[in-house]
């Protein structure tokens, strides 16, 4: 898995310079705006109302409809609050599967919803509007954490993880083991001996073989110590399940219903589906289905520090920590790649001088929310770029192309 969203950061990149140059060429003063809640639905403007270039992002739709991009199956932006362009695209999952070819990993019919290639389940949930975010549940999950936290269930990030596995009998335990905190899962650096930097379809891989498990839980929280924790990056989606856990353990409820309850409800998400594993837990490694304009919503309850409505959902001073590049670099051996990584949040430089940061929750197949405070804007795209098919280009290719699509001096 890792390596697929390594080809992302790299190829399916429109999305990352969308909203690059959306915030670099915004002006900075804004004008005071009324307060908008989207908790029954968003609001709508036009893209030139909110200083954004409709004829851009109409050349971007008819690109993405003329399949240039692979399958992309929607996308919208939201500025200062509204609502201002919003497109999605059809494609015939199960003819495009079809004509994929066979391969007995990938027709594995013992758990189709985590087949990948299945059409019932993906991209879409079972004809429904909810769309696989796949990785970008992590996010979410760290949210559900943040929310914990704020609530005193969870007294913090520096606690030790093995005391929320007292269930489980632990084994490869080691002094570093031991020494493991909820910081070190949140941000990747859990010391694991993980292995995800192969194909999704590789028998290797250590994600493949994490939902093939039985139990989950157990799979990653036994695994053998590689790192002394937080001091090595290594993209390890165990460690986000690890989440899932946690929640079960401190709140007594499970992270999808604690999700319901505490996030979702206060935002007006009414429709979502949760991946569960064979033993009961949600699927927080990527398992989450959401509407694109309710995903977009938590990108809003970011924008507002935590607020929804004049009411705290989150504590105070987590959005700060949970986008602050606690990994500096998650590729520091590759050049092209200078991503920085917080809390289960993708983070990715304005330029090679600023220390601003647009913020990311991405998934395998193109599922992006991004957030960018400097110009007040979220962007959601969807996709579901699997196959053997030609990607998104180059960053330097689009570049120039998408750089005047915010309208100088339009920003609020």
């Amino acid at each position: 898995m890792k390596e697929e969203l390594m080809k992302q950061r790299k190829s399916l990149s429109v999305c990352f310079i969308l909203i690059l140059f959306l915030s670099s060429c915004a002006k900075e003063e804004r004008k005071e705006q009324q307060e908008l809640w989207p908790t029954e639905g968003w609001t709508t403007s036009t893209p030139e109302e909110q200083g954004v270039d409709e004829a851009l992002l109409s050349d971007l739709d008819a690109k993405f409809a003329s399949g240039d991009y692979g399958y992309i199956d929607g996308f919208l932006i939201v500025r200062n609050g509204y609502l201002v362009y919003e497109k999605s695209y059809d494609h015939d999952y199960a003819k495009i599967r079809a004509e994929f070819g066979n391969n007995p990993i990938l027709d594995r019919q013992d758990n189709l919803e985590f087949n990948y290639y299945h059409p019932d389940y993906h991209p879409f949930y079972q004809g429904t509007k909810l769309h696989t975010l796949q990785s970008a549940t992590k996010s979410v999950a760290s949210t559900v954490i943040g929310i914990a936290i704020g609530r005193n269930e969870i007294p913090g990030v520096d606690v030790k993880v093995l005391g929320y596995f007292k269930d489980h009998d632990v084994q490869n335990v080691d002094e570093r083991k031991k020494r493991m905190t909820l910081e070190d899962l949140l941000t990747m650096r859990p010391g694991f001996e993980w292995y995800e930097n192969l194909p999704l379809e590789d028998p290797d891989n250590s994600c493949t073989q994490l939902e093939k498990a039985e139990d989950w839980i157990g799979f990653t929280i036994n695994h053998p110590m590689e790192f002394e924790p937080g001091t090595v990056f290594e993209y390890c989606s165990g460690a986000s399940q690890l989440l899932s856990a946690i929640t079960k353990q401190a709140t007594g409820m499970h992270a999808d219903e604690y999700a319901e309850k505490y996030l979702f409800q206060p935002l007006g998400i009414t429709q979502y589906h949760w991946k569960k594993t064979p033993k009961g837990f949600a699927d927080t490694e990527g398992g989450l289905y959401l509407a694109a304009r309710d995903l977009a919503k938590l990108g809003y309850l970011f924008l507002k520090d935590g607020i929804w409505e004049g009411k705290r959902i989150l504590p105070e001073g987590w959005i700060q920590s949970a986008v602050h590049p606690h990994v500096a670099d998650t590729a520091p051996d590759n050049d092209r790649v200078n991503t920085a990584y917080g809390y289960q949040w993708w983070l990715l430089p304005l330029d090679d001088q600023s220390q601003e940061y647009v913020f990311a929750a991405m998934g395998f197949g193109g599922q992006y929310l991004m957030v960018s405070p400097k110009s007040n804007l979220i962007a959601v795209f969807n996709g579901w770029n699997i196959f053997d098919i030609p990607r998104l280009p180059e960053l330097e290719i689009v570049s120039e192309y998408l750089a005047k699509i915010v309208q100088t001096g339009k920003a609020r």
